[in-house]
């Protein structure tokens, strides 16, 4: 019997790639994704196109926070995204599209799904070694997070678990295009632009992280991009 494994889904090229990753393994994969006043809301699309792309769109949950989380760039209208940074700049200091409490509210309520499923996983494409600004996308984090789930549910006190899994977190983006890739993840699908314009602006951190992984895996991103000015 196939394990359950939820996964935390957001239409971007890293948690799309956690999926390719749990269909390859097998795994039943149920897709969880977050509306919580993004700017970029048209990832929500992208993350249902991906779910059908696996055959999980029955599975696939959509939770309205709208309102809950504010106090950043990507959801407040008085602060601006930032464009054209250099990657020096991106990967100094804690941004401005930082979401506070974001991922300890988004494992929260995936843990809340996945321990009456029974799932045995909670899939979460964090990634640090191109970008570590979001101190809720560091080992430490969810290390930390996993001893909450060891110690504040049933599944972990029984000793059952429900492991965090961040099969990203140590690779450059090159080698999350070149895994995806591998595995036949379907980028076309997928969108990553804080800015929520099609084609994409090519411009915020997000998207110039996502080509510079694509140009140093020797690809081109299949997306949609505005030309450059």
């Amino acid at each position: 019997m196939a394990a359950r494994v939820v996964v935390v889904l957001s239409g971007g090229m890293d948690s799309s790639t956690c999926m390719g990753i749990a269909h390859a393994a097998g795994q039943e994969i149920f897709p969880l994704t977050f509306i919580y006043g993004q700017k970029h809301a048209v990832e929500l699309e992208a993350a249902r196109k991906v779910a059908a792309h696996y055959g999980v769109s029955g599975r696939h949950k959509i939770v309205d926070l709208t309102g809950l989380l504010s106090g950043s760039a990507l959801t407040d209208a008085d602060k601006d995204i930032p464009v054209g940074r250099s990657l020096a700049e991106i990967g100094a200091g804690i941004p401005i599209t930082y979401v506070p409490a974001r991922n300890i509210v988004f494992l929260s309520l995936a843990l809340a799904w996945a321990e009456p499923l029974g799932a045995e996983a909670i899939y979460l494409g964090v990634n640090v070694l191109d970008y570590s600004g979001y101190p809720d996308c560091r080992p430490d984090f969810i290390r930390a997070f996993q001893e909450v789930i060891n110690k504040g549910t049933a599944a972990g006190v029984e000793g059952r678990g429900i492991r965090i899994e961040t099969p990203l977190i140590n690779l450059s983006k090159a080698e999350i295009v070149r895994k995806g890739v591998e595995l036949g993840v379907p980028y076309h699908l997928t969108y990553s632009c804080y800015n929520g314009t099609v084609p994409s602006c090519g411009t915020c951190d997000a998207c110039q992280l996502r080509l510079k992984g694509f140009h140093e895996a020797g690809l081109v991103d299949p997306i949609p991009y505005a030309p450059a000015s």
